[in-house]
This record gives C-alpha cells, sequence and structure tokens, in this order.
C-alpha cells in the first residue's frame, strides 16, 4: 500500500523487504530455537511465494492459495510456532499441546479465513473488471459479508463457551465479559456497514484485524 500511494519508492521497499528479512532470520538464528528459526523462515517462504511476482508464484491473485497462506502463517505457525519456541527453549518445559493453545489456534483459524475472505471485499469492483474471479467477485459481496460475520460470531461464540468452561471463576468472567465485548463491537460496527461503499468496507475489514489483535491480549486469561 505504501508504494502503491507512493508514501514509499521501490527502492525504499526493497532495502525494508530484505532488510526485516535477513534480520528475522538471523534473530531466529542466533536464538538457537528450532522452534522459532522455523516460524521464521516458513513464514519467509510464505510471504515470498505470495508476493512475489514471478512465474507460478504471487498466490495472493488465487483466492485458495491466499487464503491458505494467511491461515497456515496466522493461524498456524504464529501459535503453535511461539509457543513451543518459549515451552520448549525459553522455558525448558516439556512441548506438548495445551487447551489453551488448542482454543487459540482454533479460534485464530476462524479469523484468518475471515480475513482471508474479506481482503477481497473492499476491492470487488476493481477484481471483477480485472477478471479476478474472487469469491466476493462469483457470490457476491452481501453473501460474503454475511459469511464472515457469521464466523465471527461463530468464533466468539465458542470463545465464550470456553470461557466459561475454565474452573477459575476469575478466568472465566474475564474471558466471558471480553470476548462478549469483542462480538458486540463487531455486530454493531457490521450494521453500520455501507455494502456498496469500499471505504465502508475497508473500516469494517481494518476493524477484524484489530480484533484479530484484540485476542491476543484476552488469551492468557484463558485457564
Amino acid at each position: 500500500l505504501p508504494l502503491a500511494c507512493q508514501d514509499m519508492s521501490v527502492r525504499t521497499g526493497q532495502i525494508v523487504v530484505w532488510g526485516t528479512g535477513v534480520v528475522a532470520l538471523a534473530m531466529g538464528v542466533a536464538s538457537g530455537s528450532p522452534a522459532l528459526l522455523m516460524t521464521l523462515a516458513v513464514s519467509l517462504v510464505l510471504g515470498i511465494v505470495y508476493s512475489t511476482e514471478l512465474p507460478f508464484l504471487r498466490w495472493k491473485r488465487y483466492p485458495v492459495l491466499a487464503a491458505a497462506c494467511i491461515f497456515l502463517v496466522r493461524a498456524v505457525l504464529v501459535q503453535l510456532g511461539f509457543f513451543f519456541h518459549m515451552k520448549v527453549h525459553v522455558l525448558g518445559a516439556e512441548g506438548f499441546l495445551t487447551p489453551p493453545l488448542i482454543f487459540a489456534t482454533a479460534f485464530m483459524c476462524i479469523c484468518s479465513i475471515v480475513i482471508a475472505l474479506f481482503k477481497d471485499i473492499p476491492d470487488v469492483e476493481g477484481d471483477s473488471i480485472a477478471k479476478v474471479k474472487t469469491l466476493s467477485v462469483r457470490l457476491g459481496v452481501p453473501k460474503v459479508f454475511g459469511l464472515c460475520r457469521g464466523l465471527m460470531v461463530f468464533a466468539y461464540g465458542g470463545a465464550i463457551v470456553a470461557g466459561a468452561c475454565s474452573p477459575y471463576l476469575i478466568n472465566a468472567c474475564i474471558t466471558v465479559i471480553l470476548h462478549a465485548t469483542l462480538a458486540a463491537i463487531m455486530w454493531t460496527n457490521s450494521l453500520k456497514v455501507d455494502l456498496g461503499c469500499s471505504k465502508s468496507l475497508y473500516k469494517f475489514y481494518m476493524l477484524i484485524w484489530k480484533l484479530f489483535y484484540a485476542e491476543y491480549l484476552v488469551l492468557p486469561f484463558l485457564r
């Protein structure tokens, strides 16, 4: 986006991408953590195939492949990779799946699917002209918007149930209240969206990202 808006030159963009990529891999190697290095390396590879304009690459043009990249990085690699890095390498404990980790992965899986589907909605007009057959182009904005909203409701509903099942009363109250609040924010804002306005759709899309990252503030209370 900074390149398209000319807020950043191509040269500056190249320096930022190469610099961050090299630094990330160097940090992974220096840490001595296989889990962290694998997470960073695979995320970098998926980022390259997602965005690079080369034959058989730039998977962002293909709805299924684009969704797969977002799903694998945001929902799987980040959750499992960073968890096992902290659990095994930093704390020196035995690495095994825990209920909060399973919940976090499942919740982020749903959110990642929503992000992958919703990201094309604001650009449906341009995609249609360019003959890019995204799901929004094929089914129409109202249906995909409704699907995304339904998935978010399902995710928050599951989160509220999971929080209520906690054996710790304080944790149960906090997670239920916070998830209910986030769900209410999502729902009330969804009712204000003008499905015919790209700017309105993009604003809601950015809200989904904010809700996605807000979940990381709630996860520590899950027990």
